[in-house]
């Protein structure tokens, strides 16, 4: 994950997008872009859609995770402890049988 960071910033850093890497800039990416990601679905089976755009939805898939990543890295998150963390609390909330 440290290692996608870095890449992300330098990525950003290289062509000057510094300035928009805000909490609230990347808030708003991520739901745009998982928007993008959905309309692919959009009036067809999963299977269709996915046989019909795969590289497509995988590109919106990776631009999801990507400013994820950013948004993550912009607040000091890790994400990897947070999801293990969340999945703990969903594991006592939502106990098997």
């Amino acid at each position: 994950m440290e290692q996608l960071q870095e890449a992300l910033r330098k990525f950003s850093e290289e062509r000057g997008w510094t300035g928009n890497r805000d909490a609230r800039n990347l808030a708003i990416s991520i739901s745009l872009e998982a928007s993008e990601l959905l309309e692919h679905f959009q009036w067809q089976s999963p299977e269709e859609a996915v046989a019909a755009r795969r590289d497509e939805i995988a590109e919106e898939a990776a631009d999801v995770l990507i400013y994820l990543v950013q948004f993550a890295d912009a607040l000091n998150i890790d994400l990897l402890e947070a999801a293990r963390a969340k999945m703990a609390k969903n594991a006592e909330r939502f106990p098997i049988g």
